[in-house]
């Protein structure tokens, strides 16, 4: 027990000082709840970390997030070592930027999220996508895909800071498009889906 107290404290001190968002106590606070998680998952990560299923059900529990579409891409912004398992190191990081960062974290982590093949760019497929998971409600009286088409080309009108020139040629949004938009409008950080926390 005392060696892994020590470990912990290691553990605890290098966490405290990789991580630009939270203070040691907090840090903490975070480590006692991936054991706690860690003690939850199914254990054939040894302890190592835990699951996709662990972590969707985290999220959904603390933050209201829902769609599973969203919570998947959430996994794998987290997961940067992508092998299924999220490490305290991962946890620590993700939870920084989710909670407290800036808007230049924001921005790459939103945009990874709905970049759902990893491509770099924002497709109008992707796009329609995230919109049909985000958008439940739907009037009546339309066909809601039609709507939501119709959602994905004002989108890329607002955002394509290349409107002009690229629009037809492939209806996709970079990551220059997509910053230089929500630096414009701040509200445009989630345009294709709620993945972050609520203010609350």
């Amino acid at each position: 027990a005392a060696m892994s107290r020590k470990g912990g404290k290691l553990l605890l001190d290098s966490l405290t000082r990789s991580s630009k968002h939270f203070n040691k106590s907090e840090v903490e606070c975070l480590v006692k709840l991936f054991d706690t998680l860690v003690a939850r998952a199914s254990s054939h990560f040894a302890g190592a970390g835990f699951d996709r299923t662990v972590f969707r059900d985290t999220l959904h529990s603390a933050f209201g997030m829902t769609d599973d579409v969203v919570l998947d891409r959430v996994f794998s912004t987290f997961d940067r070592q992508n092998n299924g398992c999220i490490t305290v190191v991962e946890w620590v990081q993700g939870l920084g930027v989710l909670l407290r960062g800036t808007l230049e974290e924001k921005m790459k982590y939103c945009f990874a999220v709905y970049d759902l093949n990893g491509d770099g760019y924002i497709s109008r497929e992707e796009m329609f996508q995230m919109l049909k998971n985000s958008l439940l409600i739907q009037p009546a009286d339309e066909e809601p895909d039609e709507g939501i088409k119709d959602l994905v080309e004002i989108a890329l009108k607002k955002m394509a800071s290349t409107y002009l020139i690229d629009y037809d040629h492939d209806g996709k949004l970079s990551f220059m498009d997509f910053e230089k938009a929500v630096r414009d409008e701040n509200l445009l950080l989630e345009a294709f889906g709620p993945c972050l926390p609520d203010i609350k």
